[in-house]
């Protein structure tokens, strides 16, 4: 099932803001014929009771009319023809209304599926939007991906609510089912981000998307395990970043070198100060090294390869390069006046 992002009043809210309505508007007519109910006239003549105003109330609302109670005074049928007709109209167009509401979204979100369906290319599928799948989607929202370029494909009820209220399409169904893949469009993906709980899962996952891509997608898979690393490489993972041992390597920082911490900390937190960015190399850049530009060069990326600068290849940058390089990313403050 794929589910778009919430809007910002849902189809519960407004049934409900209907109900309230006609309940309210059965509520004042049963006050306006109690007042008067000594001008009714019931069929066992014995008066109107309370509940006989109520009952009077909601067969009249409906447009029932049994006949058995009729205003027999000149007020009461005043009162018919100025109040109960035309709350009998209003009642009518909350019912019709509510049904036209339900079915009018019905129809407004068929359309946006089939539209969806039409336009969804290039895109990056989050599989799992735990901790690290909406890590992930922070950071292609923070390079620049349009949200509507991201799906996430979850099992939890709960995380795919938190996805849709991000403003992100999200499909319920498990990531290792070529069904649920499919429903992702996974073979005109540009990415797909494997981030589930286990390993089990990620290898899955991974050998699913490859057979049903023909490893013609690239996929990046999450490893909490190192020695699962291979693992996940054999089953199609073009690049595998394994947590523990990220984990364990910035402890480790910590005791022997703290303020590395501070700095990988800075580099990755989004409008800190310092963030890692990648840009093509400018035509004025290309065969001058990298040490004289402007900005911090740290590596190069040619031909889907990483040239670090202490390598020879890396002394002179050349046609096609990708240059990584670290941006000042702190928020840019406003001039004053």
């Amino acid at each position: 099932m794929i589910h778009f992002p919430a809007q910002r009043r849902g189809p519960l809210s407004a049934l409900s803001l209907r109900l309230a309505a006609a309940l309210a508007l059965v509520f004042a007519t049963v006050a306006v014929v109690y007042a008067d109910r000594d001008g009714y006239r019931d069929v066992n003549e014995d008066g109107l009771t309370l509940l006989d105003c109520f009952y009077y109330a909601v067969v009249t609302l409906s447009t029932t009319g049994y006949g058995d109670v009729t205003p027999i005074s000149q007020t009461a049928r005043l009162v018919n023809v100025v109040y109960i007709t035309p709350a009998r109209v209003l009642f009518l167009i909350i019912l019709v209304g509510t049904t036209l509401e339900v079915l009018t979204e019905q129809y407004r979100t068929g359309r946006r599926l089939a539209r969806w369906r039409k336009t969804v290319k290039d895109h990056v599928i989050i599989c799992g939007y735990g901790t690290k799948g909406r890590s992930a989607v922070s950071a292609l929202l923070e390079n620049g991906l349009d949200k509507s370029r991201i799906i996430v494909v979850e099992r939890s009820g709960a995380a795919l609510r938190q996805a849709t209220a991000a403003g992100l399409v999200a499909i319920e169904g498990s990531a290792t089912r070529s069904a649920t893949l499919n429903q992702a469009h996974v073979k005109t993906a540009k990415a797909v981000i494997i981030a589930t709980d286990s390993d089990d899962a990620s290898v899955l996952v991974a050998l699913t998307v490859r057979q049903l891509t023909a490893g013609q997608v690239r996929i990046i898979a999450a490893a909490r395990e190192a020695e699962n690393a291979p693992l996940l490489k054999q089953s199609g993972a073009h690049h595998v970043i394994v947590s523990s041992a990220t984990a364990g390597r910035l402890l480790g920082l910590s005791t022997s070198a703290p303020p590395l911490i501070d700095v990988v900390e800075d580099l990755l937190t989004p409008g800190q100060g310092m963030a890692l960015a990648m840009r093509s190399a400018e035509r004025d850049e290309v065969g001058r090294s990298p040490r004289e530009l402007d900005s911090l060069v740290i590596a190069l990326v040619r031909r889907g390869k990483v040239v670090t600068l202490a390598d020879r290849a890396g002394a002179v940058i050349e046609t096609g390069d990708m240059l990584v390089h670290v941006r000042d990313d702190r928020p840019q403050s406003t001039p004053a006046g």
